[in-house]
């Protein structure tokens, strides 16, 4: 499904975002973490997403649709980067708080791609985006990058470090919606294939009718930090 992806359009603002009615995974992270790089390679496109050569430069919603021409299956968005020393702190803020909105208010929103350097871990602001996406109960799935640059052990590290960050942040947010982790490389394809079976099933899941969900108050979700198979 990743394979059919086209551009669809661009946005500035949340009140020209495009209404399609399909379902969207946006993906998001560091200016510096190879967001694009891991949107092209998922897609197997060399220049879907781009990549400016000034990071934090490039402050516009990428729609990308996925599936047939005639009928979508759903939208892959690529978010700002955030979080580069170079962009004035007027622009940061701005950002920001447009990521904030879209994250807790964006209704077609069915999963979250966070990507952050594996070398570097998660900074703060990763983790700040747990609190905003705790009301939508948004599934989150990360994708630590360059795991090339690591050995086999330093992965192990990375990943388990970034495992309980997000079990403490989740918990101290209340974020319930099952969160998920594994180690990516671009340059070796590694974490490709389970990424990309994770993705399609969030919008093969949400295109299916909603059937016997639990919306009484015994309902009680929990958070699932597990590891994507590698």
């Amino acid at each position: 499904m990743l394979h059919s992806a086209r551009f669809l359009v661009t946005s500035s603002a949340m009140d020209n975002l495009p209404v399609t009615g399909l379902p969207e995974i946006a993906f998001v992270g560091r200016s510096n973490a190879g967001k694009s790089t891991a949107i092209n390679t998922l897609c197997q496109q060399r220049q879907l997403a781009f990549a400016s050569k000034t990071p934090g430069r490039t402050q516009h919603i990428n729609f990308f649709a996925v599936g047939p021409k005639d009928q979508p299956s759903g939208l892959l968005v690529d978010l700002p980067g955030y979080g580069y020393a170079a962009v004035a702190k007027t622009d940061k803020k701005r950002w920001q708080m447009f990521l904030a909105q879209y994250l807790a208010e964006r209704g077609p929103l069915v999963g979250l791609i966070l990507l952050a350097d594996s070398r570097l871990g998660l900074t703060e602001t990763d983790l700040s985006l747990l609190a905003f996406m705790a009301p939508a109960s948004v599934p989150l799935h990360v994708l630590l990058t360059k795991a090339d640059k690591l050995n086999r052990q330093e992965g192990q590290r990375a990943a388990q470090a970034a495992r309980d960050q997000l079990a403490q942040q989740a918990q101290a947010v209340g974020m319930t919606a099952p969160i998920s982790l594994q180690l990516f490389s671009a340059t070796r394809l590694s974490g490709i294939e389970s990424a990309s079976q994770l993705i399609e099933s969030w919008l093969e899941d949400a295109a299916r009718p909603a059937v016997g969900l639990a919306s009484g108050p015994e309902s009680e979700p929990t958070s699932d930090l597990t590891d994507a198979p590698e």
